[in-house]
């Protein structure tokens, strides 16, 4: 399985978003978390791309919004779910 670049936008108590860290710590796979609470540069990044809730999760520049596991595990190539 080739190396994916995953990006995962989350926020403060954003049950969805832990849920993805989960998945993707099970699948072993590495990503950056960017938390908007915890940085606003973070969340006018995700308002340029017209985002304006999160989760947000970017595979390879594709993006995935909310826990939709199964689209997920296509975009990583993750065929055990």
């Amino acid at each position: 399985m080739t190396q994916k670049e995953v990006l995962l936008y989350t926020s403060d108590n954003c049950e969805q978003g832990w849920k993805i860290k989960q998945l993707l710590n099970e699948w072993n796979i590495p990503f950056q978390e960017k938390n908007i609470s915890e940085n606003r540069s973070y969340l006018k990044e995700l308002q340029a791309d017209k985002v304006y809730a999160t989760p947000a999760t970017y595979i390879n520049g594709e993006r995935v919004l909310g826990y939709q596991k199964e689209t997920l595990a296509r975009l990583i190539g993750h065929h055990n779910i």
